[in-house]
């Protein structure tokens, strides 16, 4: 049995459980979710100041999860928070849902569209997309204006923005696919894919699988090169933990 460990890098109990769910809906049998997030940090992620925070959550759970025998992990935050770091800190694979959702929309439509929270965080998707090199795969972004935690208010509002902003952009895009950009949007994918009649792409979920097919493989994170164990040299203050 493999254990993926999913990692929420806010402080959302709630998101956690949705970003949880949708990972079990897709994992293979025999394989063991762990969905956890940071006891401190930001409670959304919705910026660089944000993610900066949240990144030092990641690297948390990260120690916390190898030194309990995980199998390999997923960063679930569009924005990828952390990802290189984790991968130095970590021996199995680890996976960003961004890096995920974008790899799989490319495999199923040559353009696919975003669309994600608030408006700021567009920004951020651009730089993912360059980072990538999915820029020229990418038809157009979308941001519904509202902010993460809308998501979790039990109100359905944000959910419903986000099914218009889907029909918006298969209406006018030119694209294939849709990239859900927001571990909170996890729920979504399977319902707007089949109303849509197009590839709504979760990226919780296809982090999930990619990081059972690399543990399947047998591949972990390479250790010959700049992701190699990070170099051992004492850490002080606040953090003294990861040592």
């Amino acid at each position: 049995m493999s254990v993926i460990q999913v990692i929420n890098p806010n402080t959302s109990l709630a998101m956690t459980e949705t970003i949880g769910a949708a990972a079990r809906a897709v994992a293979a049998p025999g394989t063991e979710i762990l969905a956890v997030c940071p006891a401190h940090g930001v409670p959304s992620i919705e910026g660089h100041f944000d993610e900066a925070i949240a990144a030092i959550g990641v690297l948390e759970q990260v120690k916390a999860g190898k030194a309990q025998g995980v199998s390999g992990h997923v960063i679930a935050c569009f924005g990828d928070p952390g990802l290189q770091a984790a991968r130095e800190l970590a021996s199995g694979p680890v996976v960003g849902i961004a890096e995920a959702a974008m790899h799989t929309a490319t495999l199923v439509a040559t353009r696919f569209s975003i669309v994600t929270t608030l408006p700021r965080t567009l920004v951020i998707a651009r730089h993912l997309l360059q980072q990538y090199g999915f820029t020229h795969h990418c038809a157009a972004l979308h941001a519904i204006d509202l902010p993460v935690l809308a998501l979790e208010d039990g109100t359905g509002v944000a959910q419903e923005k986000v099914r218009q902003r889907c029909i918006q952009a298969k209406r006018e895009d030119g694209s294939g696919a849709i990239v859900l950009g927001c571990g909170g949007m996890a729920a979504l994918a399977r319902d707007l894919t089949h109303e849509l009649g197009m590839p709504v792409i979760d990226g919780v979920s296809a982090a999930v699988k990619m990081v059972e097919s690399l543990v399947a493989l047998g591949f972990g994170t390479s250790k010959h090169g700049d992701l190699d164990y990070p170099r051992q040299k004492p850490l002080s203050g606040a953090f003294q933990h990861l040592n």
